[in-house]
C-alpha cells in the first residue's frame, strides 16, 4: 500500500460521516478537529455544556448535546447523522467514565454510573451506528479503551471491567461486521494528560507524573495522540486491520 501523501492525507475523510461522542474536550474533540481537517462531516456528542461551541471552531461539524446512557440520544445522533449528512461512515466511541476505588469499596451505584457509559451507552451508539452502516455497505467503529483491558491494575475493578467489556464488544462487532464492509478496532490507551483527571483526583499532575516515570517513552500521552490513531484505524489505511486491540499507550503494557 502507498503511504499517504501530505494532500491525500488532508482529504482521506472527503465524503465521510462520522459520529464522535465525548466530543467535548481531550480526545474526543482531538479526534474532531483531525476528522474535521481531513474532510468529514461530523456529529459531536457531549452532556458538557462546550459541546455548543464546536461547530464555530471546525467546519461541518453538527453538535449534539445528549447523554449517551440513554438510547434516545444514540438514536438520535444516528438519525441527525443520515437526515443531515446523508449517512454515517465512522463511529468514534470515545465517550468514558473512570473510577479509581478497593474492589470492596466500590458500591453497586459506582458500578453502575461506570458501565453505564463505558459499556451500555457504547453498545447503544454501536447498535444504531452499525445498523446505518450495513444499510450504506460498510463503515468503521473505532473505540477509546484502555491498557486496563489487557492488564490489571488496583482499584480499578469497575473501570477495567467496562473497558474489557468494550473491548469483547469490539471483536464480535469485528465478526459480525466483516461480511458487511464493517470494520471494528479498539484503542488500548495509555494514561493522557486532559483537564479530565483535574475533576477527579486533587493529586492529578503527581498522578500523571507518576505514570511517566513507569514507561519507557517517559511521558504520559497528549490528546492528539490518541486521536492519530482513532483516525488511522478509521481511515481507508487501516484497510485490513479489524478486530483489534490497539495498544497506544508509550509502552507501559511491554515492560
Amino acid at each position: 500500500m502507498t503511504p499517504a501523501t501530505p494532500s491525500a492525507e488532508a482529504a482521506e475523510f472527503a465524503g465521510k460521516v462520522a459520529l464522535v461522542t465525548g466530543a467535548a474536550r481531550g480526545v474526543g474533540k482531538a479526534t474532531v478537529a483531525l476528522l474535521s481537517a481531513r474532510g468529514a462531516r461530523v456529529v459531536a456528542v457531549d452532556l458538557r455544556p462546550d459541546i455548543k461551541t464546536l461547530p464555530d471552531e471546525f467546519p461541518g461539524v453538527l453538535a449534539i448535546s445528549g447523554d449517551i446512557t440513554q438510547e434516545e440520544t444514540a438514536t438520535r445522533a444516528v438519525q441527525s447523522a443520515i437526515e443531515i449528512f446523508g449517512g454515517l461512515d465512522i463511529l468514534v466511541n470515545n465517550a468514558g467514565r473512570t473510577l479509581n476505588k478497593p474492589v470492596t469499596d466500590t458500591t453497586a451505584e459506582d458500578w453502575d454510573a461506570v458501565m453505564a457509559v463505558n459499556a451500555r451507552g457504547s453498545f447503544f451508539c454501536t447498535r444504531e451506528a452499525f445498523r446505518a452502516m450495513k444499510a450504506r455497505g460498510g463503515g468503521a467503529i473505532v473505540s477509546t479503551g484502555s491498557y486496563t483491558c489487557t492488564v490489571a491494575l488496583p482499584e480499578g475493578a469497575a473501570y477495567s471491567a467496562s473497558k474489557g467489556a468494550l473491548a469483547q464488544l469490539t471483536k464480535v462487532l469485528a465478526v459480525e461486521g466483516g461480511p458487511l464492509g464493517i470494520r471494528a478496532n479498539i484503542v488500548a490507551a495509555g494514561v493522557i494528560e486532559t483537564d479530565f483527571l483535574d475533576t477527579i483526583r486533587s493529586d492529578s499532575r503527581a498522578y500523571l507524573a507518576s505514570f511517566a516515570d513507569a514507561q519507557p517513552l517517559g511521558r504520559v500521552a497528549q490528546p492528539e495522540e490518541i486521536a492519530e490513531v482513532l483516525c488511522f484505524l478509521a481511515s481507508p489505511r487501516s484497510s485490513f486491520i479489524t478486530g483489534a486491540v490497539v495498544a497506544a499507550d508509550g509502552g507501559f503494557t511491554a515492560v
